[in-house]
């Protein structure tokens, strides 16, 4: 009854005698660590974790020698092909007052930070759109005004050194409208039609490869396996494109860029969890985002760049929102990948299902 009962559990359940070996395993355990128990038990704590967070091995250590239960958060557990994020859970078990065996729980927690930090990026967005919006709104206002003014000034002036200030403050007027209208956003909702991913990522290769130098190479992996999906074709090229010429700057026109699409299964965006979405990365081994400005890369106004303006990358944002889609960045030097998240709407599934 007690091993039907651990090994319906979700949690991976390990128990380590004084030896720090471990004797039992549970099935949850098994496909945490990517074995069967036939191989595990027997093992001592070292061999098992000895590429993974020292802070486990320490733990246990410090269980056996304090007798005190302890908990750990977001330690990285190591595996052959890849590492988990992982709670660490180690109760004492007692007899004649001394440890005897070592209670490990364990429980992977990687989706839980992926759907914590998802939430978060989309409350920034909101609020800094607010927030943007509102400024916007309160700059068109007295900026119309004064190029009204300035257009009846220059119905009056006659002299035409004097008419080339009013013009400047008209051209000006201009350029700053559309700004404004850039950090507005999108205008319109989305037209969206059944449309091939794949069409939409070759034009945009297409494009970064007409506009870039002999020294920039864009290269294509794509997933042939993946079915269309219900989207505004040129919204997606429009945000697409934002985050490639951000790559092609980042690497000064020399370089390789690389755009990848996979199909993912049971996939949460914010709140909401879809069957299947289609992952379209975009990857540049250029010399990476600074740490510092990872937070607020999808900020509008921020750029790493004295001629940027800040709001390429906010924009695809807010596009790829509309779609239901997340953008997502993670990056190093060597290797820049922007992820960008876009549900897969099945027949007789509907956007609001």
């Amino acid at each position: 009854m007690h091993k039907r009962i651990l090994d319906h559990l979700n949690t991976a359940i390990l128990l380590f005698d004084r030896a720090l070996t471990l004797t039992y395993i549970n099935s949850a355990g098994e496909i945490l660590l990517a074995d069967s128990s036939r191989h595990l038990v027997g093992l001592g704590a070292y061999e098992l974790f000895k590429s993974s967070d020292p802070a486990l091995l320490v733990n246990l250590q410090q269980c056996l020698t304090m007798a005190e239960p302890l908990m750990d958060r977001e330690l990285i557990l190591d595996r052959m092909t890849h590492s988990l994020t992982i709670n660490l859970s180690l109760t004492p078990l007692l007899k004649n007052e001394r440890v005897n065996e070592i209670l490990v729980e364990l429980q992977q927690v990687d989706n839980h930070l992926r759907i914590s930090k998802e939430e978060h990026l989309l409350t920034q967005q909101n609020t800094a759109r607010l927030l943007v919006r509102g400024l916007a709104h309160e700059i068109k206002n007295p900026l119309g005004g004064l190029r009204g003014a300035a257009q009846l000034l220059d119905l009056e002036l006659h002299d035409p050194e004097l008419k080339e200030y009013t013009q400047i403050i008209i051209a000006e007027s201009d350029r700053l409208q559309g700004l404004m209208d850039k950090m507005l956003g999108p205008n319109k909702l989305p037209n969206k039609k059944a449309i091939n991913i794949h069409e939409v990522l070759e034009r945009v290769r297409q494009l970064v490869q007409a506009e870039g130098s002999s020294s920039l190479t864009v290269k294509s992996d794509y997933d042939p396996s993946i079915p269309e999906i219900l989207a505004d074709k040129d919204q997606l090229i429009q945000a697409i494109l934002n985050i490639a010429k951000n790559a092609v700057q980042a690497l000064n026109g020399e370089g390789d860029i690389s755009i990848r699409t996979r199909i993912h299964r049971q996939v949460n965006i914010g709140r909401k969890r879809y069957k299947l979405a289609v992952k379209c990365d975009i990857i540049d081994n250029g010399p990476g985002i600074d740490a510092d400005m990872m937070n607020q890369i999808f900020y509008p106004m921020i750029t790493g760049r004295a001629d940027g303006t800040g709001l390429g990358l906010s924009i695809a944002q807010a596009l790829i929102n509309q779609h239901n889609g997340l953008i997502e960045c993670n990056s190093e030097p060597g290797n820049t990948v922007f992820s960008i998240f876009l549900p897969i709407i099945t027949q007789g599934e509907s956007e609001n299902d």
